[in-house]
């Protein structure tokens, strides 16, 4: 990527279609403000296109974008779905950090005053431009990035379909980031001879915030203006690299780059070569991975520059020719190689010649071509001589097969050729020392040995013989065998099969069937051993083997030449299966629990053998049919190694399985999660059979192994509840928890039905149900095992549903909650718990049922605390006048009691009966009590009521009368509201006695006055007026006569008589007598 960024330059940007140009937009600088979008849809609206029309989609470069500051930045956009003009345009903006809804147009390819005055400048420079990578694809290029670039970069294309629909606009983050890779190396002039090693070291670091990798590359320029040659680099992943001339160099090890510290990278070349002369510098890169996947290298640098100078050393050589040996046998392969010795090989043009006993062999020139002469032509071009460059200082002289005729001495002559500074070429040349090389003619000393996998095999087994021969002459040398048969009992040998040098097999006349069936079958599996399988033996294939093995040698014309034969012989014998053929079956588990999984083995006799294999089917009588009922097959492993399942196994469905172990001729039955339908006799059939060499089954022999019972039983219940007894002892409208605790269960899989029971009555001491109250539990609710809810008869009865509430916190507990509770729900509680379980077919079976321990459950009526004021008194009243009767209640049960209070009063002479005055009920209504009072409530009613605090209520009884005399009492009934809101008398008390006398009236002026209305008004009110108008009088006279002497005083100088109005008290009610007063200050 960073090397198309470095060759993109402004003048060479074309479009794919070669019509559309870079464009570089200029914008004023005095228009920095942002202009008004009428069209605001145009960025962010996404419209919904019709059927079948896709939707534009802008797409920009993944971000965030991390780049150095002063490095060349590019980012791609391109733009699909669109409709409308074939070319689009694209709008590149950026929003600051700072102001990020601000916008900052940068450049555009529509119009070339698009950009605003902060990167104007830069697009009219060419810093900044667009490449059109085709008509809807382009990229944004920043030559030089500054710190200010850093933010959200916008890319927009203007709408050419019609109609919005789609996204117009992408946006990508760019983060930019101070360049702070540094590259050094000290500059210096090195001046080295050819064949010197050089070591130079660069030292690369950086301190980048972000994760990034580096590169680091040594490069060399042999002359100026020439470009620089790879020596060695390090890529960012770590993975050394040489130049395309210095490969060969680096692998030798001449050429290697170490680092030596945490920033430090070495250079070693050794052997220096007069080519590596020139300027030496390093070169470092800074890679950071995009969120693309993609690396991009943010900066790259390069060190000083060293001089290297290289003085070439002398141009003499050497030359020697080596070989394994000297002495070999005729056939074996001969391997001369002439090294040369000299420095700088590639560069020179060395000739070899290959010389026999004064005789030219061939000659290999600078261009690695060999040319041969006389008789050795023939015998390369039969392959029985090669002759190459082998490396640029190592010549081979290979004979394939040598002749006794090759005896003789051998040596290798190289000529240089170099060309001189006249221009003319001069020839160098040396020989090498002789190479003495004998060969001897074959002899044969072979030996043969025959062995087989066994002398006995069993019918059906493959008969294996290994036939070795020992001290051939030569791994190259040709062998042939012939194998033979015989009964044993002196009759005549038969040809198996026989192989010749090439490797072509021949059956014999009377095996020539079977081996085309591939029964017999004879190959070489070494050089000098070979294998004769007589595959799916038979009894008749018994008898003495043998095996002859011919000896071969290959003449100067390439024809054959028998050297010798030997041979060795080897008994074998066939045992017949059927002598050993037995069938057993077993089981480790006669008596299996539902659900769980047992194994039958069906083991036959002898082994498996895949030439006599044998097929085992699995039979199953049920243990709930009759006795004589037949036995019906479950499933047949065939011989063949198919699967038939019968019908009679569909139920047992994926619960059964049949397997094989291994090579053993053990087949065995499995059933998973058994259930009573696998409750039976089992028995294995076994058959035998024996595939022919034409490839068909033949039936050997059948055995029936012994019948195996299977019991299925259901698993021993562990069903245990908590079953310890408690009480519990609680208020009315309180709250009863009581839980039933699952201590074991059976299975993991268990399912448990709850059923609470109760028992009416308030229980005894014991826990058990009181004397009087029902003996028999009777059933509350139900939960099934499968989350069904029902209510028994008991909560329908007690009209339980809306207060009882039954939980199951965990798989092993389980409450039941009586909410608002009343003296009704007293009994015992308790709950019976039902295990379930799912048999193999998924239906659900009854286990065990456990009963918990008993919960004594007793529902009081809360305490009564009821008391009334018992203070005796005695009240003495005037007739007419008004008495007084508390009634003060200081303690009740409840705060939230209610009252019903009656009056009663005990008259002399009625022997103790009690008459009703007033009662309130404790709804507050008058004369809703424990009484009727005789006198009805209304407004002329002489009682007065008042509840002056809630434990204080008072009764007041106006113009009293003689009849009211005797012994008054209040009567306090506590009432309170039960669970099913219907209020109930909790408790009821009377207070002490009030005894009321009424004295008769004494007629007094008072009296007298208040009982004539127009007395009254006569008294009362007319001497007021009168009072007034005799008062304005005396004011006049006494104005006028303010002047006159003091005759007109009265005696002793005492002023006269002047009297105000009087001071009037009296009660509007006529209780009380008017007082008529004169008070200080009434004379003047």
């Amino acid at each position: 990527m960073e090397e198309a960024v470095d060759s993109v330059t402004p003048g060479s940007l074309n479009s794919a279609h070669g019509d559309v140009a870079p464009v570089l937009s200029v914008r004023n600088e005095e228009s920095e403000e942002e202009p008004t979008r009428f069209l605001s849809m145009e960025r962010n609206q996404v419209a919904v296109a019709g059927p079948g029309v896709a939707d534009r989609l802008v797409t920009i470069q993944a971000g965030p974008l991390v780049r150095t500051e002063g490095s060349h930045a590019t980012i791609w956009c391109n733009v699909t779905g669109y409709r409308g003009a074939v070319v689009q345009d694209f709008e590149w903006s950026l929003y600051l950090a700072s102001a990020p809804e601000r916008e900052i147009r940068v450049v555009s390819t529509r119009h070339g005053d698009y950009s605003y005055a902060a990167y104007s400048s830069r697009v009219a420079a060419g810093d900044i431009y667009v490449e059109r990578l085709s008509a809807d694809a382009v990229v944004l290029h920043i030559s030089r990035l500054q710190a200010r670039d850093q933010g959200l970069f916008e890319c927009y294309t203007p709408n050419t379909d019609g109609e919005y629909r789609g996204s117009y606009n992408a946006k990508t983050n760019l983060t930019v980031i101070p360049d702070t890779l540094s590259v050094t190396s000290t500059a210096q002039t090195l001046n080295k001879v050819e064949g010197d090693s050089l070591q130079l070291t660069c030292d690369v670091s950086r301190q980048t915030q972000q994760h990034t990798h580096l590169s680091v590359g040594w490069y060399l320029r042999s002359e100026a203006g020439a470009p620089p040659q790879d020596l060695l680099t390090l890529s960012r992943d770590f993975v050394l690299r040489a130049g395309g001339p210095y490969k060969q160099r680096f692998a030798s090890g001449d050429l290697r780059l170490d680092k030596t510290g945490s920033t430090a990278y070495k250079l070693t070349v050794h052997r220096l070569q007069p080519a590596d002369q020139g300027l030496l510098y390093c070169e470092a890169a800074e890679w950071i991975q995009d969120p693309d996947r993609s690396w991009y290298a943010m900066t790259r640098k390069q060190s000083e520059k060293t001089v290297l100078k290289i003085q070439p050393a002398e141009k003499d050589f050497s030359i020697q020719v080596s070989t394994e040996r000297r002495a070999y046998t005729a056939g074996e392969p001969l391997e001369l190689r002439c090294s040369i010795d000299a420095q700088n090989v590639q560069e020179r043009y060395f000739s070899v010649s290959w010389v026999f006993s004064s005789s030219q062999v061939a000659v290999v020139g600078p261009n690695a071509v060999p040319v041969l002469v006389g008789d050795y032509v023939q015998r390369e071009a039969t392959g029985q001589l090669t002759v190459r460059k082998e490396s640029p200082s190592v010549y081979l002289l290979k004979l394939q097969s040598l002749r006794p005729e090759d005896t003789g001495k051998y040596t290798c002559r190289v000529t240089e050729r170099e060309r001189t500074l006249t221009g003319d070429f001069i020839d160098r040349s040396k020989r090498s020392r002789n190479v003495q090389i004998t060969v001897q003619p074959l002899r044969s000393n072979m030996t043969v040995s025959l062995s087989s996998n066994s002398t006995e095999v069993e019918e059906g087994r493959t008969i294996q013989l290994t036939c070795e021969a020992h001290s051939v002459l030569d791994k190259a040398t040709g062998l042939s065998v012939t194998w033979r048969w015989a009964d044993g009992k002196g009759g005549a040998k038969q040809d198996l099969a026989a192989l010749d040098g090439e490797g072509v097999a021949k059956p014999g006349p009377a095996y020539s069937e079977r081996a085309a069936y591939g029964e017999i079958r004879v190959e070489r599996i070494g050089p000098s051993a070979f294998l004769l399988a007589v595959h799916n033996s038979v009894p008749g294939d018994e008898g003495q083997y043998e095996c002859a093995v011919s000896e071969w040698v290959q003449g100067t014309n390439r024809s054959w030449e028998k050297m010798g034969e030997k041979s060795a012989t080897k008994s074998m014998s066939v045992k017949a299966v059927e002598s050993s053929f037995s069938v057993s079956a077993s089981s480790r588990k006669p008596s299996v629990t539902y659900g769980d999984s047992f194994d039958l083995q069906c083991i036959v006799k002898p082994r498996h053998n895949p030439r006599v294999p044998a097929a085992v089917t699995w039979r199953f009588k049920s243990s709930e049919g009759a006795g004589d009922a037949p036995f019906q097959d479950l499933v047949t492993f065939s011989h063949d190694g198919t699967l038939q399942w019968s019908k009679a196994s569909l139920g047992m469905g994926a619960r059964t399985t049949v397997d094989r172990t291994g090579n053993v001729s053990n087949f065995r039955l499995s059933i998973s999660r058994a259930g009573p339908g696998e409750s039976g006799t089992y028995r294995c059939l076994a058959q035998l059979w024996r595939r022919t060499y034409n490839r068909t089954w033949a039936k050997v022999a059948e055995r029936t192994s012994n019948p195996l019972g299977i019991n299925v039983v259901k698993p021993a219940p562990k069903l245990r509840l908590h079953q310890s007894n408690q009480s519990v002892v609680l208020v009315e409208d309180g709250r009863v928890q009581i839980n039933c605790s699952i201590l074991a269960q059976t299975s993991a899989e268990s399912q448990h039905t709850v059923l609470w029971f109760a028992r009416r009555g308030a229980p005894d001491e014991a826990g058990g149900p009181s004397e009087g109250g029902e003996a028999q539990a009777e059933l509350l609710l139900k939960i099934n095992h499968n989350s069904a809810f029902e209510y028994g008869a008991y909560a329908e009865e007690e009209r339980l549903q809306s207060r009882v509430q039954a939980e199951r916190l965990s798989a092993q507990l389980h409450r039941l909650t009586l909410h608002r509770t009343e003296a009704a729900d007293s009994g015992t509680y308790f709950c019976l718990v039902e295990e379930w379980l799912p048999d193999p077919s998924g239906a659900w079976y009854l286990l065990a049922r456990e009963a918990s321990g008993f919960t004594r459950v007793v529902v009081k009526q809360p305490e009564v605390r009821l008391q009334v004021e018992e203070t005796e008194s005695n009240v003495t009243v005037q007739e007419s006048s008004s008495f007084r009767l508390g009634c003060s209640i200081p303690s009740q049960s409840s705060r939230e009691s209610r009252f019903s209070v009656s009056w009663y009063v005990a008259r002399a002479g009625r022997d103790g009966a009690e008459d009703c005055v007033f009662s309130i009920g404790h709804d507050a209504v008058f004369g809703n009590g424990n009484c009727s009072p005789s006198e009805a409530p209304g407004p002329d009613s002489r009682l007065r009521f008042e509840r002056t605090t809630s434990d204080l209520y008072s009764l007041t009884v106006q113009q009293a009368r003689s009849g009211d005399e005797g012994n008054y009492s209040c009567l306090v009934e506590e009432w309170l509201l039960n669970p099913r809101k219907a209020w109930y008398r909790l408790a009821a008390s009377r207070s002490g006695v009030t005894v009321v006398a009424v004295l008769p009236q004494v007629s007094t002026l008072m009296s007298v006055v208040c009982s004539n209305e127009s007395l009254f008004y006569f008294v009362f009110f007319y001497p007021f007026p009168i009072f007034g108008l005799l008062l304005i009088a005396v004011l006049l006279v006494r104005y006028k006569a303010r002047g006159s002497s003091k005759s007109q005083e009265g005696k002793n100088g005492a002023p006269l008589l002047w009297i105000k109005e009087p001071h009037l008290n009296y009660s509007p009610t006529c209780l009380d007598p008017p007082t008529l007063g004169l008070h200080p200050g009434s004379v003047e």
